[in-house]
């Protein structure tokens, strides 16, 4: 790399940009995309080109750059290192990381140094809580940073060494299968679940998802089955499948390890739901800070081309299916199912209004079955195994298995493939945990338990859990890790709702109040009204569930709280001096 990725690109370069991609709305996040990685920015002169090019104003061009975090107007560093700011990275030194890389390279946080060579930014939880600190380079993932690893990046910057030159080990991400179940040992033949599907029939092949009683592996647990028959029958000229591989919840990484290693069995799962559904076309929106794995997952494509498991007439029959992979741009927001539609679609990612619902009015308008990557494996896998194996693990509404990201302050982090209805305890047990004080269970969003809860299953009716297990032992703060949970949706809200929009930016305030001994007791009270505020008016599940970090933390740690109020009865509010929030705060 050098800084010519940074100068103004030229009539030539402009038109091969263009040319590459097709003149159609949808087209905007690739083409962003690829401008910036050619470019090392989407610069101001190419927004005009862009727009012509796909129909779209200058004002929704723009729009776009300014949402997704991945995306700039303004020159990035020939190395753009974007350092996780998860609370595991935090917990396992990554603000000292920070601190020692910024002062070894003379940088300062989110802006390109002047030389145009690096920019260091923060980010929010890039999928590897289990190896942090960790960290990104030009997309490129960097596992366990160490301080004294921190310095020797630092001296491979400045000499201005490439990528290709830097320690092997440094991109090592590891994949561990710490507890495996039927999905993770299991390894069908590629193809058995879709020839096994269409030898019964659409109908069939349905009714055997409904038999199993799978559902959604995201965290909201509607029926599978429920979901493509809807999709069937709905009236459309033209059906989806998207599958939702943009696993944005901090502490969960079990998608990445199923598209590191079980590839085929996703891509078998949308085929079947392809099938069953009566669609021609799959898209599988893939997070930005994931993009390493496109490689494989193309690879893996290009081999099921070659088999004839995609294209036209697969398998010899009167079946097309073909799947394309979009990437992200570093949006949490994606992840809600309409919001990824928007974004698949080329505009910001802001979740719609509903009703109409994906099934009936999805992607360009047509009904979609929009899936987890979890969910799709373990369809895939259901087809090929038959249902009643799966129907006999797990609970009586909670058929099956799950699998849990597990982080935090155990022994063995990993990934660990249980039946559903095993306890909180159990999972401690297996872990390696010791002395636990509290584990978020399903990330931020989901719920903050303590010891008294450890004996609370995990399963639909109890503890839902899209597949995040942070444990914290008793030396962690937990006033302060709720602080950061309300800073990340400060952070991460699209603005679209003035209760999310707003309120967020008031608790994280307020948590900070509550950390730094600033806060009484009736903001612990403003605190409870703001949360129930935004869980009854805001528009999408990032709003309603944004409080239930700090919600959580005064329900089951309440003395915990009272014991950080101020004891004189007033404090300023130090708004001159109060820590940045929001976007602000990266």
């Amino acid at each position: 790399m050098t800084a010519a990725r940074h100068m103004m690109p030229d009539a030539l370069l402009v038109q091969a940009l263009l040319a590459r991609h097709p003149r159609r709305t949808e087209a905007l996040l690739p083409l962003l995309l690829d401008a910036q990685q050619a470019l090392g920015c989407v610069p101001q002169s190419l927004h005009g080109g862009i727009a012509d090019h796909l129909g779209l104003t200058l004002a929704q061009v723009r729009a776009a750059i300014a949402f997704y975090h991945f995306l700039s107007a303004e020159p990035l560093g020939d190395y753009c290192l974007r350092l996780s700011d998860s609370v595991t990275d935090r917990l396992g030194g990554g603000e000292a990381i920070r601190d020692g890389l910024l002062a070894r390279l003379g940088a300062q946080q989110g802006v390109t140094r002047s030389d145009g060579r690096v920019s260091v930014h923060m980010t929010s939880c890039i999928g590897l809580a289990d190896q942090g600190p960790a960290a990104l380079v030009n997309g490129q993932p960097l596992t366990r940073l160490t301080l004294a690893r921190a310095r020797r990046l630092a001296d491979l910057v400045e000499r201005g060494v490439p990528l290709a030159d830097w320690p092997r080990g440094w991109f090592s991400v590891a994949q561990p299968v710490r507890l495996a179940g039927p999905l993770l040992s299991g390894r069908p033949r590629r193809g058995e679940a879709l020839r096994r599907a269409m030898r019964q029939g659409r109908d069939a092949a349905l009714h055997e998802i409904r038999l199993a009683g799978l559902r959604g592996c995201g965290g909201a647990g509607f029926s599978t089955g429920l979901k493509w028959r809807l999709a069937k029958e709905a009236v459309g000229a033209a059906r989806y499948v998207t599958c939702n591989a943009d696993e944005g919840e901090p502490g969960t990484f079990k998608d990445r390890l199923l598209l590191a290693r079980r590839p085929d069995l996703v891509f078998e799962g949308m085929s079947v739901a392809g099938y069953v559904i009566g669609a021609k076309r799959g898209l599988l929106y893939l997070r930005g800070e994931y993009a390493y794995l496109m490689p494989h997952l193309r690879a893996t494509l290009r081999r099921r081309h070659a088999e004839g498991l995609l294209g036209n007439r697969v398998l010899g029959t009167d079946f097309s299916f073909d799947i394309d992979i979009q990437l992200g741009a570093g949006a949490y927001v994606c992840g809600e199912e309409t919001a990824l539609l928007e974004s698949l679609e080329g505009r910001r990612g802001i979740p719609r209004l509903r009703p109409p619902y994906p099934v009936s009015a999805g992607y360009l308008g047509g009904p979609t079955v929009n899936n987890n990557v979890e969910t799709l494996a373990w369809a895939a896998h259901i087809l090929a195994r038959g249902a009643a194996g799966f129907r006999a693990r797990g609970t009586a509404q909670s058929p099956g298995g799950k699998l849990l990201s597990i982080a935090g302050d155990v022994a063995a982090p990993g990934v660990y493939e249980f039946d559903f209805g095993i306890t909180v305890r159990e999972v401690l047990m297996a872990c390696g945990a010791a002395d636990t004080q509290a584990v978020q269970v399903g990330g931020p969003s989901g719920v903050l338990i303590s010891a008294a809860d450890f004996d609370r299953r995990i399963a639909f009716e109890d503890l839902s859990t899209g597949g995040a297990f942070t444990v914290f032992d008793a030396s962690r703060d937990l006033v302060d890790i709720a602080r950061q949970f309300t800073h990340f949706f400060a952070f991460e809200s699209c603005g679209l709702c003035t209760p999310c929009r707003v309120g967020t930016q008031l608790l994280a305030r307020a948590a900070d109040q509550l950390a730094d001994g600033r806060a009484g007791g009736a903001d612990l009270r403003r605190i409870e009204e703001t949360g129930r505020l935004m869980r009854q008016t805001s528009h999408c599940g990032l709003g309603q569930t944004a409080a239930n970090p700090l919600l959580d933390l005064l329900s089951r740690f309440r003395p915990l709280c009272e014991s950080r109020l101020r004891g004189d009865g007033f404090a300023p509010d130090a708004v001159d001096g109060r820590r940045p929030c929001g976007r602000e705060a990266r």
